[in-house]
């Protein structure tokens, strides 16, 4: 069977990568995400939020991981509604879960071919794709080590590298940086600053200096809504010298939150 690229199967335009209007998601029996409207361009946006905001929600629903339980949503030009075909969507989107599984027999080569096969790449491209792969997240001394034997630092790396092998058009990464030293960390934002230039790229972190240092975009939420859109620039801004924090986009994050009435 002939594997089909992206190329072939994208919608010839779409304004958003992310279009999304009231959407609601349930995690469980709540309604993690309650009212949500978002809208996503190329780039890299960073998505900041205390625990129990809806981040990992979001990004399970943006990955197609949780049906919308209401509203619209639609990826890539597509409507992901109840019935919908995902598979095209999924072909074209990378995706680095919170809680990162894999196979631990693998080596860290095997494992991103296999993740490229899985994304229907053309046979003929998967191992020069995997290689690359392992190459950007700078773990090419260590491509014929087996998965188990990977630091928890080393393994986020390979999460990263099976979320970007096959050329995303959509990137979602859920607390991409835990477990990498600061070194590790500056080499990622470079990365995404990189993948950002032609992909949509959104990160979900705790880690405020990351999304100042990497993102040309933020969102804030709180309480399962979007509490506050836009730049490092204007969000460092909106702070003030009694918001907590110890730099001025901490203290800018404190403030959105602040003015959503909390911290969820």
């Amino acid at each position: 069977m002939r594997s089909v690229s992206a190329a072939e199967t994208a919608p010839t335009q779409y304004a958003w990568p992310v279009e999304a209007e009231d959407l609601k998601v349930r995690a469980g029996r709540t309604m993690a995400v309650d009212g949500l409207d978002l809208r996503l361009s190329t780039g890299v946006h960073g998505l900041l939020g205390p625990n129990g905001a809806g981040k990992t929600t979001l990004i399970r629903a943006l990955a197609t991981v949780l049906p919308p339980a209401g509203g619209q949503l639609q990826l890539l030009g597509r409507g992901t509604a109840k019935g919908s075909d995902l598979r095209e969507i999924r072909r074209e989107l990378g995706y680095l879960p919170q809680h990162f599984g894999f196979y631990p027999r693998f080596t860290v080569r095997e494992f991103i071919e296999y993740m490229a096969w899985l994304k229907e790449m053309p046979d003929r491209q998967v191992t020069a794709a995997g290689q690359r792969a392992i190459d950007r997240v700078a773990l090419s001394s260590h491509a014929d080590k087996k998965l188990k034997a990977l630091s928890g630092g080393m393994l986020r790396r390979v999460g990263i590298a099976q979320a970007i092998v096959h050329d995303p058009r959509l990137v979602l990464l859920d607390e991409p940086t835990v477990g990498l030293d600061p070194a590790q960390r500056v080499g990622f934002r470079d990365l995404l600053r990189e993948i950002g230039g032609d992909t949509c790229v959104l990160v979900s972190t705790h880690l405020v200096e990351d999304v100042s240092a990497a993102c040309s975009n933020v969102i804030v939420m709180a309480s399962g809504r979007q509490v506050w859109q836009g730049t490092p620039a204007q969000l460092s801004a909106l702070g003030g010298p009694d918001d907590p924090g110890d730099s001025p986009t901490e203290r800018g994050y404190s403030a959105a939150l602040g003015q959503a009435g909390g911290w969820g």
